[in-house]
């Protein structure tokens, strides 16, 4: 690389050796895939997926694990219905785990004052993300999901250069601007040479409680038209579900029925070998 070039001359992703910024994993802990679940807005349900996600392979009996990158906006611990806070040790942080023993780390465990706003810059969070990844004594895992916050700024950058992520996931919902908000988390991904392993539609439709029919609020085939044109897989469409809502405001995610879900990491497993 030249002199001066600190990596902005155009072209210089393919012509210039690129600085590695990943930090290294807990050195008591392993972990064999590692996905990021991203949305380019807010609203859409990512934390719902991300929870969804891990308790769909904990039930499938691998060893799971959500890191809570959603610094300002924590919600993890209360889908899995998780008050006890992190303990801290010598060698480092132990996560809590879930009733059916999903490990959880996020800030709220860490907080005394769970409704307290993190009043934050940056820099302060995204070295709390790397904490997390270094610092919890996570064991050894199959999967890694990483609920990240909405949108291409500071906290995703750092989990997208500082993590080694086998790809992402993003979570959208069926209405006009999907297409946008999609296509802009897409090409921040491509930009940072990280796979994108497919999208999930979330709120897609409700079902008609007296004779099944799916109605389409916000319309139909948005996602699936904006997946097919960047060749990307729909890997679920999940419904809007007041009972669902409900498990999840009572703490108790792991009720859910996850057969969508399950079926979208089969279809993670066969993308990525």
């Amino acid at each position: 690389m030249s002199e001066n070039c600190n990596g902005r001359c155009e072209g210089c992703a393919s012509k210039c050796d690129q600085k590695d910024f990943r930090e290294p994993f807990n050195e008591k802990s392993s972990v064999k895939k590692v996905i990021g679940v991203v949305s380019g807005k807010g609203g859409v349900g990512k934390s719902l997926v991300t929870s969804l996600l891990a308790v769909a392979a904990n039930k499938n009996g691998k060893k799971t694990a959500v890191l809570d990158a959603d610094i300002t906006g924590p919600s993890i611990p209360k889908a899995f219905g998780i008050k006890d806070k992190a303990l801290g040790t010598d060698d480092g942080i132990i996560p809590n785990k879930s009733k059916n023993g999903v490990e959880i780390m996020s800030i709220n465990l860490l907080l005394e004052d769970d409704e307290a706003p993190v009043v934050w810059r940056g820099p302060v969070i995204s070295g709390v993300v790397k904490q997390f990844w270094h610092e919890v004594i996570w064991g050894d895992l199959d999967y890694m999901f990483i609920d990240m916050p909405p949108g291409t700024g500071d906290v995703p950058l750092t989990v997208f250069q500082s993590i080694p992520l086998d790809g992402i996931i993003i979570v959208t919902t069926p209405q006009d601007l999907v297409s946008m908000i999609v296509k802009k988390a897409y090409n921040m991904a491509k930009l940072m040479n990280i796979p994108v392993l497919g999208i999930v539609e979330n709120m897609s439709f409700v079902e008609c409680p007296d004779c099944g029919k799916k109605i389409y609020i916000f319309g139909e085939g948005k996602s699936e038209k904006t997946a097919e044109e960047l060749g990307l897989p729909l890997l679920a469409q999940l419904p809007i579900n007041p009972e669902t809502a409900e498990a999840v405001d009572r703490g108790e995610v792991e009720e859910v029925d996850t057969l969508d879900l399950f079926i979208a990491l089969r279809k993670i497993e066969e993308i990525l070998g």
